[in-house]
């Protein structure tokens, strides 16, 4: 079984303000997130929450108490959740995305949750980026590498002989939303 992990604790210093609840062309970005997975027909999803903390549908909250720490903290509670309960046992592979990413959509993440291979990135031109598939045998191993704002990026780079390239550059741009909406 596959399951989606959100990114989404961050207080979006540059932004103005948490990117969770921001609406983009009409939605949050986090429902659209959400949403996107569920298109590829990922059902089992989980929203990192920090900065700010509200109800999404369709998705199971893990609230990230340190969230000033930055991303390696939010992935690392996140990791954690899936590790630690016995009902999330049966999720073999989660795929690792961040909350402002507004372009990317279902069959982005179709096209990574359908490749083979334990460690699975999704490129754009080329550049990797989000989402990023990891087998559960690479949990553990990321948490022990994770701290600040880094997220797994090192891990991946230390394993890039296992990693799996996906081109989606087709599908989205993988541009993040890096505009100030308050001054």
């Amino acid at each position: 079984m596959q399951a989606t992990l959100i990114l989404a604790a961050g207080q979006g210093r540059r932004f103005g303000g948490p990117k969770a609840p921001y609406i983009f062309q009409g939605k949050r970005l986090v429902d659209r997130v959400v949403d996107n997975s569920r298109d590829a027909g990922i059902d089992k999803v989980f929203v990192v929450l920090g900065a700010w903390v509200g109800e999404v549908p369709n998705a199971e909250l893990i609230i990230n108490q340190n969230w000033q720490e930055g991303m390696g903290s939010s992935l690392r509670v996140g990791l954690n959740e899936l590790i630690s309960h016995d009902e999330h046992n049966e999720i073999e592979e989660v795929l690792v995305t961040l909350v402002d990413l507004p372009d990317l959509n279902g069959e982005v993440f179709s096209r990574i949750a359908k490749c083979p291979g334990q460690l699975v990135a999704a490129t754009y031109k080329g550049v990797r980026g989000h989402p990023v598939k990891f087998a559960r045998a690479h949990w553990y191993p990321i948490i022990e590498t994770l701290s600040g704002d880094s997220g797994a990026k090192e891990y991946l780079n230390s394993h890039a002989s296992e990693l799996v390239l996906v081109e989606v550059g087709d599908l989205a741009t993988g541009g993040d939303l890096d505009l100030k909406i308050s001054d």
